[in-house]
């Protein structure tokens, strides 16, 4: 069987799954509407609702296994309300407490810095510059616990307005728009554990 792989800029406003299960979200958009998929075809990890960028699919079940069971770089691209301070970035590099499953969790270093250039951004507006300034930050993570970033913003005092993934390992988002699928070709080695994602294109 001749495995399947996309890349895709999910857009705000849709859930990373195919089929809605929950007749009371009956309304909320979904994958399949970006295009036909075959039933075999399944989301490599998850982008909440309000979050948006680089999404992977597959047909292959090993290679989401890996992905998202191996501490693979994710990049994330975030707008924050306020004027970030050196020691928010700090800490958020350091790692911080956040609530897991009501669980206080303490989140891994990560890599995060001022992101100076947002020219390659699609706009989408967010709200009027009179409710106050914005920063945005680059932040890479090799963990994924749910809304993480979000918690990680809120907890240094700098809540999220806008998250874009950018990057999954080697996969970049390059200069996809919102609604883009792109089918990808990678070169794959047989998927053992421990392998360094640098083995992929």
């Amino acid at each position: 069987m001749k495995h399947r792989y996309y890349k895709i800029y999910k857009p705000y406003g849709y859930l990373s799954q195919f089929v809605n299960h929950q007749n009371k979200r009956r309304n909320k958009k979904l994958l399949s509407e970006l295009q036909e998929f075959t039933d075999d075809v399944m989301a490599v990890g998850r982008l909440d609702e309000k979050s948006e960028g680089l999404l992977l699919l597959t047909t292959n079940g090993k290679f989401s296994n890996y992905i998202t069971s191996s501490k693979i770089e994710k990049e994330y691209h975030v707008m924050v309300d306020g004027i970030i301070t050196s020691k928010a970035i700090l800490d958020l590099q350091n790692g911080i407490d956040i609530s897991v499953d009501g669980k206080i969790y303490k989140t891994k270093p990560c890599k995060a810095e001022l992101l100076e250039d947002t020219s390659h951004i699609v706009d989408r507006f967010v709200r009027d510059e009179k409710h106050g300034p914005t920063s945005w930050l680059t932040i890479t993570l090799t963990e994924g616990k749910f809304r993480q970033v979000r918690k990680m913003t809120a907890k240094v005092g700098f809540p999220t307005l806008r998250l874009v993934r950018v990057r999954i390992g080697n996969y970049e988002l390059e200069n996809m728009k919102p609604n883009a699928v792109k089918e990808i070709n990678p070169k794959l080695p047989k998927l053992k554990r421990n392998r360094c994602l640098n083995s992929f294109e």
